[in-house]
């Protein structure tokens, strides 16, 4: 298993949070609310998210260390279409 976590700075984190598991509720179980959220992308994949005051944190988690990449893009690509107001910097990093 891998992880990564992004930190992005917005003022709109809790609606960005609530957009990207609303997109995914479709294909997935999602569970979220205002301040937290889930996606579980398959038993060993997901995503947990969490607006805080001024930033969105994205903690992915991927069960093939060689698909963390790709999940990553596709995460950060999908919130950058929701935020096409603002220009956010979604930086990966491996937690602490």
């Amino acid at each position: 298993m891998a992880k990564s976590v992004s930190h992005v700075r917005t003022d709109h984190a809790s609606r960005y949070l609530q957009q990207l598991c609303k997109h995914w509720s479709h294909r997935f179980s999602v569970e979220f609310d205002a301040a937290v959220g889930k996606v579980p992308f398959s038993a060993e994949t997901f995503l947990d998210l969490a607006a805080e005051p001024g930033t969105l944190v994205m903690t992915l988690t991927v069960e093939k260390p060689e698909d963390l990449e790709r999940t990553q893009n596709v995460v950060a690509d999908h919130l950058k279409r929701f935020a096409f107001r603002e220009e956010l910097d979604v930086s990966w990093t491996a937690p602490v």
